[in-house]
Order: C-alpha cells, then structure tokens, then sequence
C-alpha cells in the first residue's frame, strides 16, 4: 500500500515538474509585468510565482481534466490582488505607470488573452468595469511619449539631422 502512494506521490511531482519546465517561463513573465519589475531583477514576481505554483502544486490531484495553467494563472491573479498595496510603488518600466487593478486586467486580457467575462468573474467585477478599466489604462500607456535618443531633439528627429541637407524646391 505504501509503495502505491509513493509511486503516485512520484507521479505528481513529475507531472508537476514537466508543468512548471513549459509553463513557468511565461508564468514569470506575467508576474513581471504584473508587479512592473525589470526583467533582469524581479524579487516580487518570483515570490509571487512561487507562492500560486505552490497553491498550484497543493491542488494538482483536484486538477485533473482542468487546464493547470488557468488555475496558476488564476491563483498568479489572485494573489497578486490580494496584495495590490505592495506593488503601488513604481519600479520602471512601461506598466509602472498604472494602478495595481489596471495592470493586472491589462495582463489577462492583452497579454494572457483570457476574455473580459473571465476577467470580470476572476475578480468580481462587473464587465463594464473591466472594459473601462483596461480602455484606460491602455489609453494611459498610448498617452506616453516617445522616448528621445540621445543627442537629438523633439523638433528634429534623427533622420532630419544626419545625411547631406536637402534644398527646398519651389512649386
């Protein structure tokens, strides 16, 4: 009997295991752009990850014939939720610049592809919320300007500056 249980327990790690090795790279790049970290040094995106593939790995024997990524990611979005106030604090880059809610629906909807229903249902949000919510923030991320290569200036760009000057033909 025992023997049995080891072998399932065995089982599931290395199920979980092949999950984690396909599932995982972009899983923490979610949590990257959820906490709005640099790639290169994200502390809160690795300890979010780890925490919903732990819940993850907690329920795997449940998750039998559901997809285990929606339930990571589901679990990567709640937790993320639940502690939205760490993550108020702009670290960089692009999506730094939006509130916690308006990040976390951004992420789903663009760069996960889960539909605004599923959304709305995840968070317990209307869908006209969502709909606002992720129509503001990618208004917010259009809004930004371009940035400026050095040694250049808005009024010439860098095409304009370089190359032989060209002369004005009269019409």
């Amino acid at each position: 009997m025992e023997t049995r249980q080891v072998s399932q327990e065995r089982r599931r790690a290395q199920e979980f295991e092949a999950f984690v090795a396909g599932a995982g790279g972009r899983l923490l790049h979610a949590a990257t752009l959820l906490t709005a970290e640099p790639a290169e040094e994200s502390p809160l995106a690795e300890d979010l990850l780890v925490g919903a593939l732990a819940r993850t790995y907690a329920d795997w024997e449940r998750l039998r014939g559901d997809d285990p990524y929606d339930h990571a990611r589901l679990e990567l979005a709640g937790r993320f939720a639940h502690n939205a106030w760490r993550y108020r604090r702009a670290r960089g880059g692009l999506l730094g610049r939006l509130a916690p809610q308006e990040r976390l629906i951004l992420v789903l909807r663009l760069y996960e592809g889960v539909a605004e229903e599923q959304v709305a249902a995840a968070l317990a949000l209307p869908v006209e919320r969502v709909r606002t919510l992720c129509r503001r923030a990618t208004t917010t991320l259009r809004s930004r300007p371009p940035a400026v290569p050095e040694g250049t200036s808005r009024g010439n760009p860098p095409a304009a500056q370089s190359g032989p000057a060209r002369e004005k033909v009269a019409p």
